[in-house]
């Protein structure tokens, strides 16, 4: 009965793999596009990646925007990860990262930076190219010019470095709160946290709003909705304030290091308006610019095209 049993599975095994083959599946291509969900502890805190691809492969580094995280490169990494080894971390207080509260984490840029630095230090990742979008722009421009040695290759899809990127937006959310915060400007940047605004982000500029799954702005309000979590989100609208000034000294980086540079941007995004995306050509002449009719999270419209973007631009610039 055992010798039947034994005969029998290892029939099973060779029908399947001879199945495998006349169907035509690809194994090595579904393991290199299988993500990996991970936590490590960083700076007394868990911080949650997604990682996917060999790691003896390029190393991309991809940092999420507002109010998302991680999960707005669900459909990216996969796209990627046959011939890249793709890291995306959710920063402190967003997706399935520690939310500490403020008196126990300080929400900074620079400390989101400083933890990310950490974070892929663990991980052993020295040379990488960095995808930034939004609140990821000025996190990755901090590890670039703290460490420009390490930075292969720079993707900015609505990741700005200019001030012609800061459109009316601003001045109704932001600029109030910077010249001086108080509970009525707070009651202002407040309006960013509620569903309504977050769905504004994933539908407003689209050719066509049903090309976006509800999923992605429904998950997003979850995390802000959490309790605590808006004194978090006021923390780092009042500390953007810090990256204006800054720009000048990202873009010296830029004309100095000669970083390639994609520059992919949706170019509705009623956020960080078209003219930031154009502004970048004054400091990298030889950027490759694509203008993509869409919105902010362009990656939920035109995801596939942009993953063809990326892959001829890393496969002329990074080896």
């Amino acid at each position: 009965m055992r010798a039947w049993l034994v005969a029998g599975f290892v029939v099973l095994l060779a029908t399947g793999a001879s199945l495998a083959g006349a169907q035509g599946i690809d194994e090595t291509a579904i393991n290199a596009a299988r993500v990996t969900y991970h936590s490590a502890q960083v700076d007394g805190l868990k911080i949650f990646y997604r990682e996917a691809g060999p790691k003896d492969a390029p190393t991309i580094v991809l940092l999420h925007g507002f109010p998302t995280s991680s999960h707005m490169y669900r459909g990216l990494i996969p796209r990627l990860s046959d011939k890249y080894h793709v890291l995306a971390p959710d920063f402190p207080g967003y997706g399935y990262s520690d939310m500490p509260a403020p008196s126990r984490y300080s929400y900074t840029f620079d400390h989101l930076a400083d933890t990310t630095e950490h974070l892929l230090d663990q991980l052993g990742v020295q040379k990488y190219s960095i995808y930034i979008m939004d609140y990821g722009a000025p996190v990755g421009f901090r590890l670039a010019t703290r460490h420009p040695e390490k930075i292969q290759a720079i993707i900015t899809q609505n990741g700005n470095a200019y001030d012609e990127g800061l459109g009316p937006f601003w001045s109704i959310y932001f600029y109030p709160m910077w010249k001086e915060r108080n509970a009525a400007s707070e009651a202002a940047a407040r309006k960013l946290l509620t569903f309504e605004s977050t769905k504004y982000q994933y539908t407003q500029g689209f050719r066509n709003p049903e090309h976006v799954s509800p999923d992605a702005y429904t998950l997003d309000q979850l995390g802000l909705d959490r309790p605590g979590n808006d004194q978090i989100q006021l923390d780092l609208a009042y500390d953007y304030r810090t990256n204006p000034p800054l720009y000048p000294s990202w873009q010296k980086y830029l004309r100095e290091k000669k970083p390639p540079v994609l520059i992919i941007w949706g170019k509705n995004d009623p956020i960080f308006i078209a003219p930031g995306a154009q502004a970048f050509l004054r400091d990298v002449p030889n950027a490759e610019i694509h203008m993509l009719d869409t919105g902010h999270f362009a990656l939920e419209e035109d995801g596939a095209v942009m993953a063809q973007y990326i892959r001829a631009f890393l496969a002329k610039n990074v080896h």
